[in-house]
């Protein structure tokens, strides 16, 4: 037989394998988009696609869900090489940034759309939505008008409709991005809650790297195309592999050091300090252009002169809850962020900081 392979069925429980890019590239011309990406998303783990705008993470989106071929590389579920495999032949179920809800449809029918592109009885598609509804918590709203509801119930509709399908993997662009500051955090508990239920691969892409820190089981960082560094939070936070996710991850002022294997000599002001280190996945040898990262919860501020401190300039403060955050001009140029219980100091205050917990990340230069 000739065409497209077809997409293997799972069972009805929706379950698959793993999702996998290997080596994909993407070209627009003479733009390249993807550039030779391998991923691997296991079946019941959570992905996210991290990165500025233009750093690739949708068009490898776009792959993964075949709206997109790769120019070279494969997609494979569970082994299987599903490349060209079209989109809807997929089984995949997608959550849009706009959600793409059919407003002349109540909620139901919205849910069910799926189900009856794949030729369920409406019956069987009807029982199904109102399932899918009540696991996301909307539990009788069926009947409502899309306009209806809320962002944060819309939302939930969206997740529904792409769970209702039973789906082999779960595909998320932006999901959070509409949402208000207090409703994004619950949902990302929800969200979190509902894909560990569902257990399959779900890659899911955001610009925020507080929702993917709240979310992911593992984060994939790109940068103009390329994979600059995939593991868990913890391990991009404390083990970045190189200056450039650092400076993406979380906050801190990169600054130079001398690496001296298990420690490294900071100098700022003329002031040395010896700080612990963590180094990235499988570097274990000290590199001569060497830079740790400070971050705002790993250093002390004080109000009197230290010998053994750095001394600086509050610049800037901020209230944030129960800490306040004061940015302070060092010497050699170097500015920090310094998290302090107390909101006693003002700007221009002169200060001294120094380095309270370790490790601390050190990065090649």
């Amino acid at each position: 037989m000739t065409g497209a392979p077809q997409a293997r069925n799972e069972s009805s429980s929706g379950k698959s394998g793993s999702l996998a890019l290997n080596g994909v590239t993407r070209r627009f011309g003479d733009f390249t988009a993807v550039d030779n990406i391998s991923i691997e998303v296991g079946r019941g783990e959570l992905l996210a696609l991290v990165g500025a705008s233009g750093s690739g993470k949708t068009t490898t989106l776009r792959i993964a869900a075949g709206y997109e071929a790769p120019d070279t590389g494969t997609v494979t579920l569970g082994g299987e090489d599903i490349t060209r495999v079209p989109p809807e032949r997929r089984g995949f179920g997608m959550v849009f940034q706009h959600y793409a809800l059919f407003p002349h449809m109540p909620v139901e029918q919205n849910v069910a759309f799926g189900l009856e592109a794949r030729g369920v009885g409406k019956t069987e598609r009807l029982e199904k939505a109102r399932a899918a509804l009540a696991s996301v918590g909307l539990e009788g709203a069926g009947g409502r008008p899309i306009q209806s509801l809320s962002g944060g119930e819309q939302q939930r509709v969206a997740l529904a409709r792409a769970l209702v399908i039973e789906p082999r993997a779960l595909l998320l662009d932006e999901p959070l991005s509409n949402l208000d500051p207090t409703l994004r955090q619950a949902m990302r508990d929800d969200l979190r809650a509902m894909l560990r239920r569902v257990g399959v691969p779900a890659l899911f892409v955001t610009h925020d790297q507080e929702d993917a820190f709240a979310i992911a089981d593992r984060i994939a960082l790109l940068k103009n195309g390329k994979l600059l560094q995939s593991g868990t939070p913890e391990d991009l936070y404390h083990a970045p592999a190189s200056r450039e996710v650092a400076a993406f991850i979380g906050r801190g002022s990169i600054v130079p050091a001398v690496d001296k294997g298990n420690i490294a000599t900071v100098t700022i002001g003329g002031v040395a300090r010896d700080l612990g280190v963590t180094r990235p996945s499988g570097a274990t040898s000290p590199v001569a252009n060497a830079f740790v990262v400070l971050r705002p919860d790993a250093l002390e501020m004080a109000r009197g002169a230290s010998v053994l401190a750095w001394k600086g300039k509050i610049t800037n403060r901020r209230f944030a809850g129960g800490l306040v955050v004061y940015r302070i001009q060092l010497a050699d140029g170097i500015t920090v962020d310094v998290e302090s219980p107390s909101s006693a100091a003002h700007e221009d205050d002169n200060v001294s900081v120094s380095p309270l917990k370790g490790p601390f990340p050190l990065v090649p230069g």
